[in-house]
């Protein structure tokens, strides 16, 4: 929350300097990590801006704070997006996608400006959202590279890396996400808002920028909505329940959650995932300072151990402590679409052999939400703002008469 609070002076400046990619990024808040994991939730960070700020002044920065959770929504509605570039990933990794992830990785892409950020963001875990589209749209409408590798490239690196946001931004920006629409990278943008010092050192990658042309080698099919409602797994509260904290929302203790009473708490990191899309060490690193983090919090909060637990026989694991501390029912936040939420069923089932439940908790902000994402984010936007669904009390009482 220290960040958050740091940045809020420079909150009504967002709108105008967001875009301009400077060394630091000092126009930007560089949250997106903390959100992306939940140690700080998007209602959290929207309250703080509007505390300080009436909407009109610093509603750009606040529509960006729920693209996040636009995304999320979008893809809770359609799963089979997640599956499909998943499907995808497998097969142009065999035919040679491993490898040119790993040109990425190397920064030996053959373009300067592509190659500074690859390299900023195999360094730093970081891009600027500018930075990310102009890279995405050189590598599929100039480089013709699949839009696949590009996304998982990303996925593995970025510290805000995940599967909806990532994956349908660069859907995006290949033309799948929104028929009709691209993204090309021009050099007149890239020009107006790169840092001077950038621009002299990069010049000689400007010209692939030139005279962009839009390459769809397939023509985009729109994504039906296929899980309109979430299955239903409510918490049995005659059974001695323990906490299992994952690395999708890392702070239950400020949901409807802190209000309960557990048996035993765990935190867990999902190894399988790590491993599967090769996260390097810096990644993996920050993530158990992250759990490490949701530890000593959930410890605090409700007053016994919450030991991290980092392994790849997660649902063993899980099991046995279970066993350990006498809990029949294990209650966590649902994770959202993407690898965690693909290993349920498979522990689902592996617990009801164990005679152990497993209760799903929902935020009630993210259910109400997420059936606002069947079309594009600003008809969303629109709606949670019609809807009251800004977190705007305290706002009415601290602006009135501005």
């Amino acid at each position: 929350m220290r960040q958050l609070a740091e940045f809020l002076p420079s909150s009504p400046r967002y709108g105008w300097a967001r875009n301009a990619v400077r060394p630091g990024h000092a126009a930007v808040s560089r949250l997106s990590p903390a959100i992306r994991h939940r140690l700080v939730t998007e209602e959290e960070v929207a309250a703080a801006v509007l505390e300080e700020y009436p909407l009109e002044r610093v509603e750009k920065l606040v529509q960006e704070v729920y693209w996040r959770r636009y995304w999320k929504s979008w893809l809770s509605l359609r799963p089979e997006v997640w599956t499909n570039f998943l499907t995808s990933l497998d097969v142009i990794q065999q035919e040679g996608g491993a490898e040119l992830i790993e040109r990425a990785t190397r920064a030996e892409l053959g373009n300067a400006v592509i190659d500074h950020f690859a390299r900023e963001l195999v360094e730093t875990g970081y891009l600027h959202n500018h930075a990310r589209m102009w890279f995405a749209a050189w590598w599929v409408h100039e480089a013709r590279l699949p839009w696949e590798a590009g996304a998982a490239f990303f996925y593995q690196h970025l510290l805000d890396g995940d599967p909806a946001s990532n994956t349908l931004s660069w859907r995006w920006v290949a033309g799948l996400q929104t028929p009709g629409k691209t993204y090309l990278a021009r050099r007149a943008n890239l020009e107006k808002y790169l840092a001077p010092e950038l621009l002299e050192s990069l010049g000689e990658g400007l010209a692939a920028f030139e005279d962009p042309v839009p390459y769809l080698p397939l023509p985009p099919i729109p994504a039906s909505v296929t899980r309109a409602t979430l299955p239903s797994s409510p918490i049995n509260d005659a059974l001695p329940a323990g906490l299992w904290i994952h690395e999708e929302d890392l702070s239950p203790e400020n949901s409807w959650l802190g209000k309960l009473d557990f048996t035993a708490v765990i935190v867990t990191g999902h190894a399988t995932a790590w491993s599967r899309f090769g996260f390097p060490s810096a990644k993996t690193g920050w993530l158990k300072s992250a759990l490490a983090d949701a530890s000593l919090r959930a410890a605090r909060h409700w007053k016994m151990d919450a030991p991290v637990l980092i392994a790849s026989d997660l649902t063993a694991r899980l099991i046995e402590w279970a066993r350990d501390n006498g809990v029949s029912q294990i209650t966590t936040l649902r994770p959202e679409a993407g690898p965690l939420d693909d290993a349920l069923p498979a522990l689902q089932s592996a617990l009801d052999a164990a005679g152990i439940r497993l209760a799903l908790a929902d935020r009630p902000r993210d259910l109400e939400l997420r059936p606002l994402a069947t079309g594009g984010f600003f008809r969303f936007w629109e709606t949670m703002k019609q809807r009251g669904l800004l977190p705007l009390d305290a706002v009415q009482t601290s602006h009135r008469g501005l």
